[in-house]
C-alpha cells in the first residue's frame, strides 16, 4: 500500500500543477501570480456586472463633482496606459476600456471592475477633499484591475476547488470539462465585483501600485499620508488588519511612507507639464465637491 499511496501523491502533485494555470507578472511590483482563469472570462462575468450596477445606480447631479472623476481618472489612464506601452504591457491595453462614473451614494467608497470600469461614491468626496486625494483612490482602484487581483481570487476559489476533486478523479480517472469547471468555480466565488474583497495582499499591492500611478499622472502622492490619516479619523481609527481582507489604517500609513521615495521619482519625472494643472485644478476641485459627509462607516475600497 505504501507504494500506491506514493504514487498517488505524486499523481495529485502532477496534476496539481497543471491546473496552477498560466504565469502573470504584475507591473510596478513585479510580483509573479498564476491564474487559472482568461481576462476574456472575466470581463464576460464584469461587463454583464457593471451593466447591471449601472442600470440600478443613480448617477450624481453635481455637474462639478462629475467632471472631476472623470478628469482624474482619464488622466490617471492615460498615464498608467503609457507606462503599460513602454514596459512591456502593450499587449494588456486590449483588456482596459475605462469609465468613470459618480453615483449618489453616502458609502466613502469607490470600485473598479475588472476592465476599468471605476465607480466613485459621493461620500468619500469630503474625504478626499481635493484633486490628488481622489488621484490616490483612483490609482489603488485601477491598481486592482492592471494587477488582476479579481482574477487572482477567482483562480484561488478555482484551484481549491480542483483540489477537493482530484481524489475523485483519480480514482475514478475521468476528468471534467475544464470550461465548465471554471465557469462553475466562478459561480462558486458569488464574486459581486462591487463588493470585491480581496486578501491583504492585494490591498497592499494597490496600494504601492496606486501611489504610482497617482505620481505618474502628476499627482504629489505624498498626500496620500493625509489622506490615510483622514479615513481612520472618518472610521472612528479603523479596524486592525487581524480577520480583516485590509492592512489596518497604521500599516497603511507606514507602507506609502516607506513606498514615497520611489513615487517621488516618477512625480519629479512627471514635472513641468503635469505641475502647474494639477495645482490649478486641485484648487477648483476643493470647491466643487459640496457632497456632506454623512455617518456611514462603510470603507471597503
Amino acid at each position: 500500500m505504501k507504494p500506491l499511496k506514493t504514487l498517488l501523491l505524486a499523481a495529485l502533485a502532477a496534476l496539481a500543477l497543471t491546473s496552477c494555470g498560466t504565469a502573470s507578472k504584475v507591473p510596478i511590483t513585479g510580483r509573479t501570480h498564476r491564474l487559472s482563469v482568461t481576462d476574456e472570462q472575466v470581463l464576460s462575468l464584469s461587463n454583464s456586472q457593471y451593466k447591471d450596477y449601472m442600470a440600478s445606480a443613480q448617477k450624481s447631479t453635481d455637474a462639478n463633482a462629475t467632471a472631476l472623476v472623470k478628469r482624474v481618472g482619464q488622466r490617471l489612464s492615460n498615464a498608467v496606459e503609457t507606462y503599460l506601452r513602454e514596459n512591456g504591457f502593450a499587449n494588456e491595453l486590449q483588456y482596459f476600456n475605462w469609465e468613470f462614473n459618480l453615483v449618489k451614494d453616502n458609502a466613502v467608497n469607490a470600485f473598479c471592475m475588472p476592465g476599468g470600469k471605476i465607480v466613485v461614491y459621493e461620500g468619500l468626496l469630503p474625504v478626499t477633499q481635493d484633486e490628488a486625494s481622489l488621484a490616490i483612490v483612483l490609482g489603488h482602484e485601477i491598481a486592482h484591475a492592471v494587477a488582476k487581483h479579481s482574477a487572482e481570487q477567482i483562480s484561488k476559489q478555482y484551484n481549491q476547488s480542483q483540489f477537493t476533486q482530484l481524489g475523485g478523479v483519480l480514482l475514478s480517472s475521468t476528468v471534467g470539462d475544464g470550461a465548465a469547471q471554471v465557469a462553475t468555480a466562478m459561480a462558486s466565488v458569488g464574486l459581486q465585483f462591487a463588493n470585491a474583497h480581496y486578501s491583504r495582499e492585494n490591498e497592499s499591492e494597490a496600494d504601492h501600485m496606486g501611489l504610482v500611478f497617482a505620481a505618474m499622472a502628476g499627482y504629489d502622492p505624498a498626500v496620500a499620508v493625509s489622506f490615510w490619516q483622514r479615513m481612520s479619523a472618518a472610521s472612528g481609527g479603523g479596524s486592525t488588519s487581524y480577520l480583516s481582507s485590509h492592512p489596518s489604517d497604521a500599516k497603511r500609513i507606514s507602507d506609502i511612507q516607506k513606498w514615497l521615495p520611489e513615487a517621488q521619482k516618477y512625480y519629479a519625472a512627471s514635472k513641468p507639464a503635469s505641475a502647474a494643472t494639477q495645482t490649478t485644478s486641485s484648487k477648483k476641485s476643493t470647491k466643487t465637491t459640496t457632497t456632506k459627509a454623512t455617518t456611514s462607516k462603510k470603507f471597503t475600497f
